[in-house]
């Protein structure tokens, strides 16, 4: 039994997502709200918000909370908004603000 929590169209990178998510999985869920709260990290604030969810859901599915572990965790890159920047002599820069979907796997302990 899994319970997962999906947070879609998140701005901010999926490359910045990825480096707290890597410190996460395979952790307990109290370590891993820990080991979020503790790093300065722009993704850090979703990925808690998201673990809280995804311990909500589990529990809704009647999971032992004590035995929880991040199972899985992935970000994929989500739509790309481009966006101009003015330049010098009439010319522009393109401006990639991109968006993630980041996704949560809780699963028990046997």
């Amino acid at each position: 039994m899994e319970a997962t929590a999906i947070l879609r169209y998140a701005r901010i990178s999926p490359r910045k997502v990825k480096i707290v998510m890597d410190l996460i999985r395979g952790k307990d869920i109290t370590e891993a709200i820990a080991i979020v709260r503790n790093v300065p990290k722009a993704a850090s604030p979703l990925l808690e918000k998201l673990l809280k969810s995804a311990a909500a859901n589990a529990s809704v599915k009647e999971m032992d909370g004590t035995k929880l572990y991040v199972a899985e965790c992935f970000v994929c890159p989500g739509p790309t908004l481009k966006r101009i920047m003015p330049r010098a002599k009439g010319s522009a820069n393109r401006i990639l603000k991109r968006t993630s979907h980041l996704t949560v796997v809780l699963r028990e302990k046997e």
